[in-house]
């Protein structure tokens, strides 16, 4: 799968430009603020209908404009799909894929397979579980549409089951029967999600540990480990043993929306004991295993967005990363980077061809 052009339109801080892209490496150089990571944020976008950065749409529109337009021209198992993304202020946000609009976004899911790895992912290692449960979601999600609507309805759910626990309060009352209904519901869509997260994990964190060895030339050890209770026993049951501070809370306490990843280096936690170095290369493994992962699931090489990737990592090993992607296995690689000459220095030393692309105030340096 190949992103052949993209055009953009009021979108962040751009108000128009073009680009045509290389199949195979694509350079995004400038100065901070020039606006690299926002291109690859509109990609990010044409994969995913939201931004990686912020899910505001307004908030993604040029300021003092009223809508924007993300246009995209991909080629895909030999063909052409155009996809394009537009918002107005006050309006739904409107995803087209040759001309015919999506009814829901969860549709597209999957469609345009893209990981993107940016400074941003330390959320993964210093953030709550909320973000890396979204993480394990947005994988098994690309290649797996029934676990996606699985999430959305177990949601649902949950919300629901929220607002009957804060009703018995606010009303000194309560409905034990009416309480089952939505514990049933949460225990069979919950029970489908632990399942499926816990299958993901099986296949996924062999590839992660051999994607770490190979950045880190085998220097430290890392384990990556799945936390949920419903590894004990049944969401029934844990809904019934914690009935009582449910009601306390008002909110659902137990389930798979609290469920986590452990991240450990040599046995202790990285986010305490992981150098910068060391924590950036395990994120850039949990990606590249990401990459793996939905490649095979998806049979199509998804697009791979580096972003600012020598942030916090020598050239030796930014080197050696991209020499992970020297060879057929990976597809179309976009890499921002605020000095031209290390990136081109870096290119120049595998096979494949590549492209730089200048940015200046906002547009193509010419």
């Amino acid at each position: 799968m190949i992103l052949n052009s993209l055009s953009l339109l009021n979108y962040k801080n751009f108000e128009s430009i073009n680009f045509e892209f290389d199949d195979k490496i694509n350079c995004l150089v400038g100065n901070n603020g020039v606006g690299k990571t926002n291109i690859l944020d509109a990609i990010y976008h044409l994969s995913f209908g939201k931004s990686y950065f912020n899910p505001i749409t307004s908030q993604n529109i040029k300021h003092n404009a009223d809508f924007f337009v993300i246009d995209g021209l991909y080629t895909k198992e030999g063909r052409d799909e155009k996809v394009i993304i537009s918002a107005k202020r006050g309006q739904k946000k409107v995803i087209k894929r040759n001309a015919k609009i999506y009814d829901t976004f969860s549709e597209h899911i999957g469609f345009l397979p893209l990981v993107i790895i940016s400074p941003a992912d330390r959320d993964l290692i210093t953030e709550g579980s909320d973000t890396r449960r979204k993480f394990i979601d947005g994988v098994i999600s690309q290649s797996d549409q029934s676990y996606l609507k699985t999430l959305l309805k177990y949601s649902k759910i949950v919300s629901q089951r929220n607002s009957l626990l804060k009703y018995f309060t606010a009303n000194n009352t309560f409905d034990l029967t009416t309480l089952e209904v939505y514990n049933q519901q949460m225990h069979e869509y919950g029970s489908i999600i632990y399942e499926k997260r816990a299958a993901f994990l099986e296949v996924f964190i062999p590839i992660f540990e051999s994607r770490y060895q190979a950045i880190s030339s085998g220097k430290e050890s890392v384990t990556l480990s799945y936390q949920s209770k419903l590894s004990e026993t049944n969401l029934l049951i844990l809904l019934e043993q914690s009935l009582s501070r449910d009601r306390m809370l008002q909110y659902t306490s137990v389930g798979v929306h609290k469920d986590d990843l452990s991240f450990e280096i040599e046995g202790y936690p990285i986010k305490k004991f992981g150098s910068q170095g060391q924590q950036k290369s395990f994120l850039i493994a949990l990606k590249l295993a990401q990459f793996d992962f939905i490649k095979k699931q998806s049979k199509v090489n998804p697009i791979l967005l580096l972003d600012d990737i020598f942030d916090k990592l020598d050239e030796k090993r930014v080197e050696h990363i991209i020499k992970l992607v020297d060879d057929q296995n990976f597809g179309q690689l976009f890499i921002s980077d605020t000095h031209a000459d290390r990136t081109e220095s870096v290119v120049k030393k595998i096979s494949q061809s590549y492209k730089i692309i200048k940015l200046k105030n906002n547009e193509l340096e010419k």
